[in-house]
């Protein structure tokens, strides 16, 4: 005799449609909300300086101002093309360079037997309850010693080193599979050629997450491009933004375009690693 099939009664199919439809209304209602400041940048940017303070709010304005960027670009005071060079020159630098550093260090503390491996690794730690402030003016005083004013070394050198990235990086490798590295040295691979040759080829997931963190930071940095460079030919995209808001000037469309501009190369780092942001932090096992 065959057992009776259980079936679900209807209104229980009627709830499951109405939750699914719940929260995709919800994340439309959150997509538009998330949305609203992209599309200011770009309604202010394409706008006049009337349209953007004009107290009657419409949708577009009226007519669409394309030779905004024409002007951004060629305006004589702000060298915009220049700076978004410079950022994106000290971006990619900082990425790489903090990717290698941070992850031989890492490297280095899960892996190589080292007695004051442990101290070392919360000596590192204890830097990250530094406050930025503290360090900021000695930072400056040997920059300028060295003469890296207004250079891109001087806005670059000393951010290579992340100590969060570090950390990230240690508790990652600390549960690498072992049996991985002991087929390497039994090839014969010590463990120089077994991190460049096997660690990190089955660890882009997490170089991805801290790459992609390490870009948004380094693009967006302001105070420390700032201070250091002090001619127009070393100002980052952060800086030149500051300059379209003076006491003197404010030029409203200008500074929107701009950012509209700057917030690009973001969107297309974030839109191709997005997937591994996520991997990457969960992978690396920060809540060991």
């Amino acid at each position: 005799m065959r057992a009776p099939r259980h079936t679900r009664p209807p209104h229980a199919d009627a709830l499951v449609r109405v939750g699914r439809a719940l929260r995709i209304a919800l994340l439309a209602a959150l997509a538009l909300l998330f949305l609203i400041p992209f599309y200011l940048l770009v309604r202010n940017g394409l706008a006049s300086e009337s349209d953007i303070t004009s107290p009657d709010w419409t949708f577009f304005p009226s007519t669409l101002r394309w030779s905004n960027i024409t002007e951004l670009f060629g305006d004589p005071s702000v060298p915009f093309a220049r700076s978004l060079l410079n950022s994106a020159l000290i971006a990619v630098a900082t990425t790489l360079g903090t990717l290698v550093l941070a992850s031989l260090a890492g490297y280095g503390l899960a892996r190589i037997p080292y007695r004051h491996a442990g101290k070392v690794f919360y000596a590192i730690l204890g830097t990250l309850m530094v406050p930025a402030a503290v360090t900021f003016v000695p930072s400056f005083v040997l920059v300028s010693s060295l003469g890296w004013v207004s250079t891109l070394r001087g806005l670059i050198v000393p951010t290579l080193f992340s100590a969060f990235a570090c950390f990230i990086f240690r508790q990652y490798f600390t549960g690498f599979p072992v049996e991985l590295e002991d087929a390497a040295r039994v090839d014969g691979l010590g463990y120089w050629r077994t991190y460049w040759r096997i660690v990190v080829p089955n660890s882009r997931p997490v170089f991805a997450a801290v790459g992609t963190i390490v870009f948004i930071g380094a693009w967006n940095s302001f105070l420390w491009p700032l201070v250091i460079g002090q001619d127009r030919g070393a100002w980052t995209v952060q800086v030149a933004l500051s300059s379209f808001t003076t006491s003197q000037v404010v030029r409203l469309h200008e500074l929107f375009v701009a950012a509209a501009v700057s917030i690009v190369p973001l969107l297309v780092v974030f839109l191709f690693f997005q997937r591994w942001i996520v991997a990457g932090v969960e992978l690396s096992g920060i809540d060991d």
